[in-house]
């Protein structure tokens, strides 16, 4: 059979179309099948900005910075008489009010357009246009007579094949959840789109953008119970910062039910009534929010070889399926859906299908965040983590706070903390930070980490003063003077060279 393509991509994510730009920037002959799922960037992004914006707002007119001038009501009118003083007596004058305001609906149309932006950026015409044959469709493979890609009465011929199909929400076996209505991470954004969306909510699921829509629905006035059930994207966090996010979700209006499991849901006189735990909770609507599982179904994967569970797809370093020519990457393969994580296994993968398979995954340098405000991010290794495999006694561990930083009081985000996990040696084992730019903070750190860097590199970094980068310098600043310390033979030594240098006469 005659080979069409270097490599057929089956999408429906925005991995598949990063994958599919990739590759056809590799010179490669590409198609990429998607079905009709329309991707693109939700809403909270630009929303959460917006509430810090509005938070902002609110804090300059506390400090009395900021003032806006709104008429309340009073008797005073242009025409009515004038008191004999010549002025209107001082309840005739308007008083002005300090007020902060904000509309939801001016706020979403905003955040539409912002997507609009980004999803034309994304768009399947500018792959077409890049070179990359666009399918839409749904297909399956086929295996005889050789593996092939059959969709709308094509037969897809490559020598590799890339899954990019992305997830669905699971819903979890509750009782009476089926007989309501409920939300999910695919139909949120749209559900909100509407004039009146709902004040009181129950989230169901410690998945990062369940953790992330509830700071910002709290933010806009929505009433929000958070409910986590065990495991939650909190356990993979260094328990400092879990207890800072806690108390800034908290602080911020969500109500946090922490490793409680809901056993029933009802609905009484057109009301949802939750059942977690020992409480009942009453709420307008509810978000499941408990995990993914991957869009394989009608693929024929079983007939090509490839093996799957009900969570995640099977595949080994090199990101290949248990079918050596089929490969897979993003949120198909199991775990969070996180943007960074999913375009970095589509370049190894898209270069392990198009040429020699050699290339393996390797996350210790990844980065992850939960883009809550101020955002959450963490690489590598955690304390607990890194005492586990090393030992107590070999791993240091050093803090330093953003209260601490010029740039952090000059635009007072003072709250935040950088944790950095480090062998005796100097080698960069993680860093946990939870503060305002801390997902630009953890890139240098990821890039520290990928090229083996120590941790007195990080230290002599000439940063720009003022900014958030000096808590990296100030940390890596503490190793130094530890080391010191430790080494009693060069402390002598500088003391004693110090003092010759006093006392000699030059």
């Amino acid at each position: 059979m005659k080979i069409d393509y270097d490599i057929v991509i089956i999408g429906g994510s925005i991995t598949g179309y990063q994958a599919a730009l990739a590759a056809t920037q590799l010179q490669a002959k590409v198609a990429l099948v998607q079905p009709q799922i329309h991707y693109e960037l939700n809403y909270h992004y630009p929303l959460s900005e917006l509430s810090k914006i509005s938070q902002q707002c609110v804090d300059m007119k506390t400090l009395g910075i900021m003032t806006e001038s709104k008429n309340i009501k009073s008797d005073f009118h242009p025409n009515k008489p004038i008191s004999n003083t010549g002025v209107p007596e001082k309840s005739q004058i308007p008083i002005p009010q300090p007020t902060c305001s904000y509309s939801y609906q001016q706020g979403m149309l905003y955040s539409q357009s912002i997507a609009a932006n980004i999803n034309q950026l994304n768009s399947l015409a500018n792959l077409s246009a890049q070179g990359v044959d666009v399918i839409i469709g749904n297909g399956k493979f086929q295996t005889s007579p050789k593996l092939s890609f059959a969709v709308n009465d094509r037969i897809l011929s490559a020598r590799t094949y890339l899954l990019a199909c992305g997830s669905r929400p699971k819903i979890p076996d509750i009782e009476g959840l089926n007989t309501i209505g409920y939300l999910t991470l695919a139909n949120i954004w749209q559900y909100l789109e509407t004039p009146n969306p709902p004040k009181n909510w129950v989230i169901i699921g410690g998945l990062p953008q369940s953790i992330e829509i509830a700071q910002t629905l709290a933010r806009w006035g929505c009433n929000i119970n958070l409910i986590l059930n065990h495991p939650s994207v909190f356990s993979y966090l260094d328990p400092e910062i879990r207890q800072l996010l806690i108390a800034q979700l908290e602080a911020d209006g969500v109500r946090i039910f922490n490793q409680t499991r809901v056993t029933q849901i009802r609905k009484i006189e057109d009301q949802k009534w939750v059942q977690a735990g020992d409480k009942a909770i009453e709420t307008e609507e509810i978000l499941i929010a408990t995990g993914q599982q991957p869009n394989i179904d009608n693929l024929n994967l079983a007939a090509a070889g490839v093996k799957w569970y009900p969570r995640r797809l099977v595949v080994n370093k090199k990101l290949q399926t248990t079918n050596h020519r089929i490969y897979a990457c993003g949120d198909i393969l199991g775990g969070y859906d996180i943007a960074n994580i999913a375009n970095y296994e589509a370049k190894i993968a898209v270069k392990n299908a198009l040429f020699f398979p050699r290339l393996e995954v390797n996350y210790r340098c990844i980065p992850w965040i939960i883009s809550s405000q101020p955002m959450v991010a963490q690489i590598g290794l955690t304390e607990l983590q890194a005492k586990r495999r090393y030992g107590k006694n070999q791993v240091l561990v050093f803090t330093n706070y953003f209260k601490t930083l010029t740039a952090a009081q000059i635009k007072n985000e003072i709250t935040g903390i950088c944790k950095l996990i480090i062998l005796e040696n100097g080698q960069i084992l993680g860093c946990s930070i939870f503060g305002v730019e801390a997902g630009e903070l953890v890139n240098l750190v990821a890039l520290a980490m990928s090229k083996n860097l120590k941790i007195e590199n990080l230290e002599n970094l000439a940063v720009v003063d003022p900014s958030f980068s000096e808590i990296l310098q100030q940390t890596a600043r503490e190793w130094n003077k530890q080391k010191l310390n430790k080494n009693h033979i060069v402390q002598e030594f500088l003391q004693s060279l110090l003092h010759f240098r006093r006392d000699w006469n030059f």
